[in-house]
């Protein structure tokens, strides 16, 4: 009796719950919680079947870019120009390309109001406070300085918050493609203090800041068969597809500073040390963790904080999006691991203040983390696998950042 009575129970408040979604998203597809996702998913079609798999003309857009830029360091600033070359491999003929202005989320010219979703936190911090306040250090989001085709003529745009429509100058058919070349800059968000995705930490006990820059170039929308324009804004916490294409990235830093990206590295031997490069070529075939940047390098660069520049730069094949990181405060592991016969290198980037944590654990996780998803789902793809230690967590193609730092009373006795 007890038991039926349980059942009864459990029966009434789902068909209260039922009803009251009814009730209050009336026209809703998907109001009831417990609703089968059929009636969400597209119809299928020659493009997508019912199992989800492609269907026989199953089509998706590709996006390449090559973009140059330099990190301003003393002003917290990032510069860049990329030419942005998009492929129509759609039926469909596009007046128009939308682009992510994902920056645009701190602005208040752009966004007023518009930065976080409108619920209210169970606490409030300090930080919070000043984020509800809307006052800002400077102004933050994209400013457009160049917009034209590849024969350098001025394209119209519109920028609509966090999205920006460029309208094309004639209709870019099936089967062609579209070169836009797009100079901007912005000012870096500190992280810690306004959120975000990307920006920069600052740590007071040595002055150095460690940047994560990701979100952070003018980019396309997905265009696709049963959504067209995916060109919803963004909120600061939303995660959208991108378009994949292949990726070449230059990016100047103060000299002292180790880059960790997507992709590959193309020099190297032109940016680290002898030292670290030998250090490099050694860990190709390592079978234990080798420091490329070590601790003492890494702490000794935060004392001198050099004035000059170096260039990185990296490349990346059939990834949907690129993102990096900058200090001079890395230390910078590395061992390599195989999957299928294929050498991925596994590393791992941080600050002294998490060095007796990532240093004995990260790398070697990574790489377990890349064999163990390789059994049980499918090969990894890519060459590199990074975990980098941040103020903030998120993962990109081949690089994810991470939160963890070792207690400082500890840091300090084992220093």
């Amino acid at each position: 009796m007890k038991q039926l009575t349980i059942l009864l129970l459990i029966l009434l408040f789902t068909v209260c719950n039922y009803a009251q979604d009814i009730k209050n998203n009336p026209g809703s597809n998907h109001g009831n919680k417990f609703e089968q996702l059929g009636t969400i998913l597209p119809t299928p079609n020659e493009y997508r079947t019912a199992s989800g798999a492609p269907g026989p003309k199953y089509w998706q857009q590709r996006c390449d870019y090559d973009i140059t830029c330099e990190l301003d360091e003393p002003n917290r600033k990032l510069s860049g120009k990329e030419t942005i070359t998009y492929f129509n491999n759609s039926p469909d003929v596009l007046n128009y390309l939308w682009f992510q202005l994902d920056e645009n989320e701190h602005s208040t010219k752009n966004n007023a109001g518009y930065q976080n979703p409108s619920t209210m936190p169970t606490t409030v911090t300090g930080q919070d406070l000043m984020r509800l306040s809307g006052k800002l250090d400077k102004e933050y989001g994209v400013n457009i300085l160049k917009l034209t085709g590849a024969a350098g003529k001025a394209l119209p745009y519109t920028i609509n918050k966090t999205m920006m429509r460029v309208d094309l100058p004639q209709p870019l058919k099936p089967g062609q493609k579209f070169i836009v070349k797009i100079d901007w800059n912005y000012n870096i968000i500190e992280r810690t203090k306004y959120g975000g995705r990307g920006g920069f930490e600052y740590f007071p006990e040595d002055g150095n800041d460690l940047y994560t820059i990701s979100q952070w170039y003018p980019r396309l929308c997905v265009y696709s068969d049963f959504q067209g324009w995916q060109n919803h804004q963004f909120a600061g916490g939303g995660e959208f597809a991108l378009t994949f294409g292949n990726f070449k990235v230059t990016m100047t830093v103060p000299a002292d500073h180790i880059v960790m990206a997507t992709g590959q590295c193309q020099n190297y031997q032109q940016v680290l040390t002898p030292a670290q490069y030998t250090r490099w070529q050694t860990a190709q075939n390592a079978k234990d963790i080798t420091e490329i940047v070590t601790l003492d390098e890494a702490k000794a660069a935060e004392k001198n904080k050099s004035t000059q520049k170096k260039t990185w730069i990296f490349k990346a094949d059939m990834v949907r999006d690129f993102a990096w990181g900058s200090s001079r405060k890395f230390i910078w592991d590395a061992m390599p691991t195989t999957v299928e016969g294929k050498k991925i290198m596994c590393m791992s980037a941080y600050g002294k203040e998490a060095y007796h944590l990532y240093r004995k654990f990260s790398t070697k996780v990574v790489a377990h983390t890349i064999k163990t998803y390789s059994k049980f789902t499918i090969p990894y793809p890519y060459p590199v696998a990074q975990s980098i230690e941040a103020a903030n967590g998120m993962e990109y193609p081949m690089i994810c950042f991470n939160y963890g730092r070792t207690e400082k009373t500890e840091l300090i006795v084992k220093l």
